[in-house]
């Protein structure tokens, strides 16, 4: 199998080595989001919620150039600055997420890239056609 590097004007450009999605046969692996502005790569202003909000409108746009979507995530990872965030983050989570979720982790971490509050990855399938 050949990996595929997957790249989207509609998502904040990588801020270092790596790529904003791999695929690699009927599986997307993404880069961890943050709520990066796509247009021009600064922070959102906010708290968690329009941080949240940012990062998976980002990552939905990853997945879509992957030729995936949110509703085919099968697992995501979250890493929180406080995870006294955590029911703030999983409200707007739960509106990306509403019917069938994936699985997922949520870890707490002692810093995230750029000062972000939260940031998440995913693994998703991508459906033939």
């Amino acid at each position: 199998m050949k990996k595929r590097i997957i790249h989207t004007d509609q998502a904040p450009a990588a801020v270092g080595p790596y790529s904003q999605a791999v695929r690699v046969g009927e599986l997307v692996y993404t880069a961890g989001q943050i709520a990066l502005d796509p247009a021009t790569g600064k922070m959102v202003d906010g708290d968690v919620q329009a941080q949240t909000r940012q990062l998976l409108t980002n990552l939905k746009a990853v997945l879509k150039a992957a030729g995936s979507s949110l509703d085919n995530v099968v697992k995501t990872t979250v890493f929180l600055q406080d995870m006294g965030d955590f029911q703030t983050m999983n409200a707007i989570y739960a509106e990306f997420f509403a019917n069938k979720p994936p699985a997922r982790s949520a870890v707490q971490a002692a810093a995230l890239p750029m000062g972000a509050q939260v940031e998440i990855e995913a693994v998703a399938i991508v459906k033939k056609k």
